[in-house]
C-alpha cells in the first residue's frame, strides 16, 4: 500500500492548493499569525514534543539532535499519541506545519518519519 504525500512546511508560507490537510505541530501559536492566515485544519499542539525537551534541546541543538529524535519518538510511544498519528494518517495528503525556519529539522521531520512508516 503506498503511503499518501506527508509535507512539512512554515506555518508562516502561504497555503498551497497540494496541502491537503494542514496541521500544525508547534505546542505554542506561532508570533504575530492569525487564524485565518494560518488556514489550519488542526493545530496538533498534544504531538508536539514536551516543554521539558524543548527546553533541554535548545540548550545545545547541534550536539543534542540525535537525542532529540530518540527522546522525542519515545514522548510519541503512547496510547493516545498513537491513536492521534493514526488519525492524521487518515486524511490522505498531510502537511505538518512548524514555525521552525528549517521545517524538516526537528521534531516535524520526526513526526513525518513516524507517520511515513
Amino acid at each position: 500500500m503506498t503511503r499518501s504525500p506527508i509535507r512539512t512546511r512554515r506555518v508562516y508560507d502561504p497555503p498551497d492548493p497540494a496541502d491537503g490537510y494542514r496541521v500544525l505541530v508547534d505546542r505554542l501559536w506561532p508570533r504575530g499569525l492569525s487564524k485565518e492566515r494560518a488556514a489550519l485544519d488542526e493545530w496538533a499542539k498534544d504531538l508536539a514534543p514536551s516543554t521539558e525537551l524543548r527546553h533541554w534541546l535548545h540548550e545545545s541543538p547541534d550536539e543534542r539532535a540525535e537525542e532529540f529524535a530518540t527522546r522525542y519518538r519515545a514522548e510519541l510511544d503512547t496510547p493516545g499519541a498513537r491513536e492521534q498519528l493514526a488519525a492524521l494518517r487518515a486524511h490522505g495528503t498531510l502537511t505538518l506545519l512548524t514555525a521552525n525556519k528549517d521545517p524538516d529539522a526537528l521534531h516535524a521531520g520526526v513526526l513525518a518519519e513516524l507517520l511515513s512508516s
